[in-house]
């Protein structure tokens, strides 16, 4: 070890060097440099995806599927007035089992019996079979909520 010691003693005590031409890189564009390195390539994509967290669909009961059956019937008959609702889904997920549930707050444009869909004004199309719930005032009146 002493060996190599002796090789440098004549440069390492001498100044570091400063170019005269190009600016010093800063510390972040230097750790930069190596960034682009990864032993495993998309692994911290792979943790993420995998610790995200999914729900899985609730299953609808008798009694829950004939009020939500009742209140679109009283949407489909109110259907011209653009009735406002906020209405509960299960929206799948794409990459793993299960999905998520959200609740979206519109005014119905369509329903759509052919293709058992609600559609909003804004466009939105949400599939009647994956709602677990429906609330507006258009309910409030019939006593369905």
């Amino acid at each position: 070890m002493n060996d190599n010691v002796e090789k440098y003693n004549d440069i390492i005590n001498l100044p570091h060097h400063i170019s005269k031409k190009h600016p010093q890189m800063s510390i972040d564009a230097r750790s930069a440099q190596f960034a682009s390195f990864a032993a495993l390539k998309g692994y911290d994509d792979e943790v993420e995806e995998t610790s995200r967290l999914t729900s899985e669909k609730i299953e609808i009961t008798e009694g829950l599927k004939m009020l939500l059956d009742e209140k679109i019937n009283l949407i489909k008959h109110k259907i011209s007035l653009k009735p406002k609702i906020s209405v509960t889904y299960f929206i799948k997920d794409e990459k793993k089992s299960g999905g998520k549930y959200i609740t979206v707050v519109g005014k119905v444009r369509k329903l759509d019996e052919y293709k058992d869909l609600i559609i909003l004004e804004n466009g939105k199309e949400i599939p009647i079979i994956d709602i677990s719930d429906i609330k507006g005032d258009i309910f409030k009146i019939n006593d369905l909520e």
